[in-house]
């Protein structure tokens, strides 16, 4: 009487083979993908902190200078928040206008106009902050507040 053996032919071990190999790669090729884009976040998380930074520092100025005449002797003087129009800082600064050596590579660009959106103020009474941070290659945040003359 013969006894039947368990096992697998050649052609089901190729196959099996096969089907493995199928599902390793496209899975390497997922984490692949995913692990090229995680550099990407960071670089936009950093962008949206020096904007939020920028931010933070323009809010903290006047619309309308309580002192009269706002003097001009540097970003660290700026006591307004229309004298931050048009800044445009080639690498991330602070707010004494000193460079950031380790966010050299992003460009912040500010405008600063007069705004009506806000109910009930006239136009000398608000003002729109657009902030825009860049980053090469194709990263860029754009950040927008109000601030009230109040």
């Amino acid at each position: 009487m013969r006894t039947r053996q368990g096992g697998v032919t050649l052609v089901e071990l190729v196959v099996a083979i096969t089907i493995v190999a199928i599902a390793a790669t496209s899975v390497l090729g997922a984490l692949a993908a995913a692990a090229s884009r995680s550099a990407d976040a960071m670089v936009q998380q950093q962008a949206i902190a020096v904007a939020q930074a920028y931010m933070d520092e323009i809010m903290q100025r006047w619309v309308v200078d309580p002192n009269g005449s706002p003097p001009d002797t540097g970003r660290a003087s700026w006591d307004t928040v229309d004298q931050y129009n048009g800044l445009h800082d080639a690498g991330a600064r602070d707010q004494f206008n000193t460079p950031i050596g380790a966010l050299a590579d992003y460009t912040v660009d500010v405008a600063v106009v007069q705004s009506t959106a806000v109910p009930g103020l006239a136009a000398g009474e608000a003002r729109r902050i657009d902030i825009t941070v860049r980053h090469a290659p194709g990263v860029l945040v754009a950040l927008s507040a109000y601030r009230t003359a109040y």
